[in-house]
């Protein structure tokens, strides 16, 4: 019987190897992805990002451990672990090192002569800075004073160079102990602050502080809205009348074509006063000093004195030929300035026509005004001229200012200096010029970009508003002598050819050719909050009708 030992061992070794069971593969899980965001620290500067403390630098070795064994030192760490004193640690430290053999000598003495050293060698092993030298002074004669020790016989000046090693300045420690109490926390921008150390409290180091050159800076916010609107029918858009006039009663008077309406600020009631003859126009209206008359030019040339309080003509001017235009008072006399171009002067009270009449303008008088001291009055005319008029003294003009390049109809004497005077030009012009009447010299001047109507002085502060033309139609506020807008009102759209300040000086009324009246809050006041508003409770911000 044969036997095949190929096939036999092929198929033992097929039986004896077995079948390795399939390896485990791993599935690779998808990457998903969540509105959650879990920030990597990975690469991340923990110390700019928190302002971490930096490591803290090697301090130099004290002098006095600088000859000392491992022994020394491990020995003066153990007692201080145990329980010892620092004060008895060092004491014992410094008694092995100098003469170890007399361990008998008594260590009250110098515990209170190395408490305040150790104290500050303590902080230069945490914190590897020092205080002020000074600073240290004084706090080891209050220890010293506490603890019985003269200070005479401390050596402060060997200690604090070779043996407590570098003197640091007090300050930079300040900035180092405050930087360790932001830790883990976010940086924040801060104001530079002067650090003001117990070396730095002279009176130049106090003046240099921020407490004393930092001042607060207060700005006044102006309201650019109204807070009334009245509408004036006809109210005529001619820039040589003077239509609109605040008395120092709160009466305003307004000339609307051929009549004259007075409207009350207090209950807002309107009278009308009179109304001229057909062909005839109102010209210009202007309250006396003590607001009982009021004054109206007419177009015929005529001026009428009128008493309010029982609304009747006491008087009538005669004299101009052509229309009147603009009218100014003083304590007892009325100018009146016309297109004849001629100014007319009259003592109102007097029963006599006497009249002192003006000549110099060679085109019609469109300006007029007479200053606070009654002394002086300047007019404006459509021959770029602005005169100054000493009546009393002479019927020529003393100063002929011809600066001006366009009509001169604002004009408006300052309250707070004498002999200050500013008026302002018209489109060929734009500017507002400043002069000393008594010198003739021009001060400043300063081009608006626009047309100049009106210029009105404030009695409370040193501030001036002017209403302007063509092109922007603009009410600005500006402050003397630095000649700085306060702010820029708009509103009307036409040209805002009246102005009038009211009796607290603190508002204004506008007028122009879009035929309405217009209220601006614009000058700070010198009355309380609660009476500015009882003076103004019955003021309501709608709009209404004058007549």
């Amino acid at each position: 019987m044969e036997i095949e030992p190929q096939n036999t061992c092929i198929d033992i070794m097929s039986r004896s190897v077995p079948t390795s069971p399939p390896p485990n593969v791993t599935r690779k899980r998808p990457n998903r992805y969540s509105d959650r965001f879990i920030p990597s620290r990975e690469g991340g500067d923990l110390v700019s990002a928190f302002s971490l403390l930096e490591s803290p630098k090697q301090s130099k070795p004290l002098p006095w451990l600088e000859n000392c064994s491992d022994n020394h030192v491990s020995s003066c760490v153990l007692r201080i672990s145990n329980g010892a004193s620092p004060a008895s640690t060092l004491s014992h430290s410094r008694s092995e090192r100098d003469n170890i053999g007399d361990e008998e000598e008594s260590t009250v003495n110098q515990e209170d002569r190395v408490e305040t050293s150790y104290k500050h060698v303590l902080r230069q092993e945490l914190f590897g800075e020092w205080w002020n030298e000074t600073h240290c002074l004084e706090k080891s004669d209050s220890y010293n004073n506490l603890s019985g020790v003269d200070s005479s016989c401390q050596d402060y000046s060997n200690g604090f160079n070779s043996t407590f090693g570098e003197v640091r300045q007090w300050k930079d420690w300040k900035q180092l102990n405050n930087s360790s109490k932001k830790l883990f926390r976010f940086k924040a921008r801060s104001k530079s602050r002067l650090v003001t150390s117990p070396l730095n409290l002279s009176l130049e180091g106090l003046l240099s502080s921020e407490v004393f050159t930092s001042t607060p800076t207060t700005t006044r916010k102006i309201v650019k809205s109204p807070y009334k609107v009245l509408d004036a029918p006809n109210l005529a858009d001619d820039f040589y009348l003077n239509l609109v006039d605040w008395s120092c009663n709160n009466i305003l008077a307004v000339g609307l074509d051929r009549s004259v309406y007075l409207w009350n600020a207090l209950n807002s009631k309107v009278t009308k006063l009179c109304e001229v003859s057909s062909g005839d126009a109102i010209c210009s209206v202007s309250w006396s000093p003590r607001g009982k008359e009021l004054a109206v030019g007419t177009r015929c040339g005529e001026v009428h004195l009128y008493d309010v309080s029982c609304l009747k003509n006491i008087r009538t001017f005669m004299g101009h030929t052509l229309r009147v235009g603009c009218l100014s008072w003083n304590d007892r006399l009325l100018a009146s300035g016309s297109r004849d171009h001629s100014i007319r002067v009259r003592d109102w009270k007097s029963p006599s026509n006497q009249v002192i009449e003006l000549c110099g303008h060679s085109q019609e008088v469109c300006g007029l005004k007479w200053s606070y001291d009654d002394k002086y009055l300047a007019s404006g005319g459509n021959d770029n001229k602005l005169f100054i008029w000493n009546p009393g003294c002479s019927f020529s003009p003393v100063n002929r200012l011809d600066q001006h390049t366009a009509a001169v109809k604002a004009i408006a004497w300052s309250p707070h200096q004498s002999g200050l005077l500013c008026s302002g030009g018209g489109t060929a012009d734009r500017c507002i010029r400043f002069w000393n009447v008594v010198s003739g010299t021009l001060l400043k001047t300063i081009d608006t970009g626009s047309q100049v109507c009106n210029i009105a002085w404030s009695k409370n502060v040193n501030e001036f508003v002017s209403t302007h033309g063509y092109s922007q139609n603009q009410i600005i506020v500006w402050k003397y002598p630095s000649l700085s807008k306060v702010t820029t009102l708009t509103g009307h759209t036409y040209r805002v050819l009246y102005l009038a300040v009211s009796p607290d000086n603190e508002s204004i009324v506008t007028g122009a050719g879009d035929e309405t009246l217009r209220f601006w809050n614009v000058f700070p006041g010198t009355k309380t909050k609660a009476d500015t508003m009882e003076s103004k409770s019955m003021l309501s911000s709608c709009r209404t009708c004058l007549r």
